[in-house]
């Protein structure tokens, strides 16, 4: 998805100076639509007008507004990224694949909390992007592997998807906003359902 991809292990390739400043300035002007008038603000025309900067530019740049917002939290992303590849344990290396994963969804709904307006009208935009997106790939792959540590023989790839559909935006949204849930409450929810593919998910005597 252009722009959106986040290589797992490769940072960003460098741009000249001119399409970096650009970049910011259509980053910054989306950011600016959302926070003043909400998701449904930010599309490509109205992006181009804030920036003051050509809409063929944005759509070189972007895409479409799909990949722009899921650009907004590139930065973010980064960030999330660097703490399951390489931070401390038990969400980075350093602790048995089981209590990995579990801090690794744990870690995953704060993300989508913290992201909840933009990645909600990303996926409301195009339900299916974020599927072909450089932040899900590497949430794929990062869960995949785990769970070929854990489960030898299983279909991780399929499992992999099944465990990430626990905290797509609209759920979040949903347990959140619509029924009043904390992030705590999602968290121990996910555990027990955890507890029924592994015993006692977060014990390291397990």
């Amino acid at each position: 998805m252009g722009d959106v991809h986040l290589e797992i292990g490769r940072p960003p390739a460098a741009e000249r100076a001119d399409a970096a400043r650009n970049r910011q300035r259509i980053l910054d002007a989306a950011a600016r639509l959302m926070a003043d008038q909400g998701p449904e603000a930010v599309t490509m025309n109205a992006v181009a007008q804030a920036a003051g900067i050509g809409v063929g530019t944005v759509y070189r740049r972007f895409g479409d507004v799909t990949q722009l917002l899921l650009a907004l939290v590139d930065h973010r992303e980064l960030q999330f990224q660097q703490s399951f590849l390489s931070g401390p344990a038990p969400l980075g290396p350093g602790e048995k694949p089981g209590e990995r994963l579990r801090a690794f969804l744990h870690a995953l709904t704060d993300h989508v909390a913290g992201n909840i307006e933009v990645m909600l009208a990303a996926e409301n935009a195009s339900p299916t992007a974020i599927y072909a997106s450089g932040p899900y790939e590497g949430w794929h792959l990062h869960v995949s592997t785990l769970l070929r540590e854990l489960r030898p023989g299983a279909d991780a790839t399929v499992l992999a998807d099944l465990l990430l559909s626990f905290s797509p935006p609209s759920l979040i949204w949903h347990l959140t906003k619509g029924r009043g849930f904390t992030t705590g409450q999602i968290k121990a929810s996910i555990d027990e359902l955890l507890a029924g593919f592994w015993p006692q998910p977060g014990r390291t005597d397990h």
